[in-house]
């Protein structure tokens, strides 16, 4: 009895002592974890093999469409396509190409699926027989699509220094070629707008607008246009545009007492017009080239390009804006009308963010605003109060204030001519003598001899600052003060802040309406390259040319016009 407790206490003893052990589950657990472990790395391999293959497939699908979308491409698409997949030895692995062609677009699209047969996930029942498809698709297209665009270069004189003008004509001259080397279909145009101080068109398009006080200067078409103007992106037929006139006004000289006789066609005679000094220079090789297709007359056009004049950047820009503006099309329509460019320009410009059209300026300066200066009304086509003389084309002026009317007498004694070559004042017009002392100033014969001149006539003989020296400031005993409030008598100035933001509004306008605008700062001052930078569509259309620069940064706008963009 007490042998059969002793031996059953002991098997009590010892379950219990199994049951309190721990040695096993700790093996158990630890397999576990162990295997699950190496169950997860098995499937991060797995997924990396997948990803390796998925990221191979996309990329050749990548380079193969954007490849065979070229419309630069001569073999056919499909082939291109194909051949990508076959040279990175995934042929097999194609399961779709398709290509598009419009007349003026290519898409090709491709699909490609690769099985990829994972090793540690067929190790859990649920993934039995297990695949991951790695899947690739991708789209190109090239498009021709219509294409407007503008190119607004400076001239400016500061252009014929350190070669700059040479190398701004090579590079645009490449940029035509690149531009119009794919398009058959005429849906690119191109047309140029010089500029320096002003904007000179030629007579033939001058005439589509409502010019007031034309003077009728060969190859002097510029327009002094109204601030108004600046507020909107058209340029309208019926808004007035006085004539820029063909006048030397911000030129030094000398003030004097002496007479400068502008007969004397020296340049140091201070009297003498400079044809650098005009607002518009009378060149008709810097004169504006409507939109065209023709690549010759464009280079050509390029090439004749000289070096001449001021900086006004805003002007420039809003000729080229009113250019590709869908206001503009009347006068496109009568450009065409007349023979003067292609029939296929008709229905131009199009709309603002049509979807088939792109309407691009590329803006170039080397310099920054200079305060533009223009004649004030009055001072322009109007009869002046200078007479030349008939015999031997001398000056003399009437001045109203030297008239005495309160008597007879004292209307004989009135001496109102002022005869600069003498220094002295006289009882009629210079007419290749002098009257004597007591000589009587009659109204009705004291002209007789003598031409008088309109304002126009007289700033294409002599430079504003002669005039308002020798024949306003002189006769009444000179001085620098009086001369210059008659020089702000004859014209205004727009000051350079003003322009500034003239140009910064036009650009704001252009950014909102989708017109892509590159700009180009080529060796110009901080402010130049400001004001080009900010007008640029974004810090990638930007270009701060130095140099032979100037070319990479046209290539580089021209690739990007063309460029082929992935679509998906």
């Amino acid at each position: 009895m007490s042998f059969r407790m002793s031996i059953t206490s002991r098997l009590v003893r010892r379950a219990a002592g199994f049951g309190r052990a721990e040695d096993g589950t700790i093996l158990i657990f630890t397999a576990i974890m162990l295997i699950t472990m190496l169950v997860l790395a098995g499937m991060g391999l797995d997924i990396m093999k997948y990803e390796t293959t998925r990221t191979n497939l996309q990329q050749t699908a990548d380079r193969a469409t954007l490849a065979s979308a070229s419309l630069s491409q001569q073999l056919d698409p499909e082939d291109v396509a194909r051949d990508y997949f076959e040279k990175a030895g995934l042929a097999d692995k194609l399961t779709m190409v398709r290509v598009t062609t419009a007349i003026n677009a290519r898409t090709v699209e491709v699909e490609a699926r690769a099985e990829t047969n994972p090793i540690f996930l067929d190790l859990i029942d649920r993934f039995e027989e297990a695949t991951l498809q790695a899947r690739a698709f991708s789209a190109a297209e090239q498009r021709i699509t219509n294409l407007e665009i503008m190119l607004v270069l400076d001239v400016s004189g500061s252009m014929g220094s350190n070669s700059r003008l040479t190398n701004l004509q090579s590079a645009a001259r490449e940029f035509v070629d690149t531009v119009f080397e794919n398009d058959t279909e005429n849906r690119i145009s191109i047309g140029i707008v010089p500029f320096n101080g002003q904007v000179n068109l030629p007579e033939n398009m001058q005439q589509l607008f409502n010019r007031q006080f034309d003077h009728g200067r060969a190859n002097v078409n510029c327009f002094d246009l109204p601030a108004a103007v600046y507020s909107g992106m058209s340029l309208s037929s019926a808004t007035p545009l006085p004539v820029t006139g063909d006048v030397d006004t911000f030129s030094p000289t000398s003030q004097s007492n002496s007479f400068v006789d502008p007969a004397n066609t020296s340049e140091t005679s201070g009297a003498t017009p400079r044809e650098a000094n005009k607002w518009c220079p009378p060149r008709s090789v810097n004169q504006v080239v409507p939109p065209t297709r023709n690549a010759t007359l464009l280079k050509n056009r390029i090439s004749g390009l000289q070096a001449v004049g001021a900086t006004s950047i805003n002007a420039g820009f809003k000729w080229g804006l009113a250019m590709l503006d869908p206001a503009f099309r009347p006068q496109q329509q009568a450009l065409v009308t007349a023979g003067l460019i292609p029939a296929h320009l008709n229905n131009r410009p199009y709309n603002y963010k049509q979807e088939d059209t792109l309407k691009i300026i590329v803006l170039m300066t080397d310099g920054e605003h200079f305060a533009e200066e223009r004649l004030n009304n009055g001072y322009r086509t109007e009869m002046s109060p200078i007479y030349f003389g008939d015999s031997d084309n001398r000056y003399s002026i009437f001045h109203a204030s030297q008239v005495d009317n309160s008597n007879s007498t004292r209307l004989c004694n009135s001496r109102p001519f002022w005869v600069p070559h003498l220094g002295q004042w006289q009882s009629r017009a210079w007419r290749g003598s002098s009257p004597s002392g007591s000589a009587c100033y009659n109204p009705s014969t004291a002209t007789t001899g003598a031409t008088q001149q309109r304002w126009d006539q007289v700033w294409q003989r002599n430079r504003m600052q002669w005039v308002a020296w020798q024949l306003y400031a002189r006769p009444f005993g000179g001085g620098q003060t009086r001369m210059d409030a008659q020089m702000n008598v004859f014209r205004a100035r727009t000051p350079i802040e003003t322009m500034d933001s003239q140009l910064d509004g036009l650009c704001d306008m252009a950014r909102a309406e989708e017109v892509i605008v590159y700009g180009i700062a080529f060796e110009a001052p901080e402010n130049g390259r400001t004001a080009i930078a900010n007008c640029a569509m974004s810090p990638s259309h930007y270009f701060n040319a130095d140099g032979l620069e100037i070319r990479s940064a046209f290539r580089a706008i021209a690739s990007n016009i063309s460029q082929l963009r992935l679509t998906q």
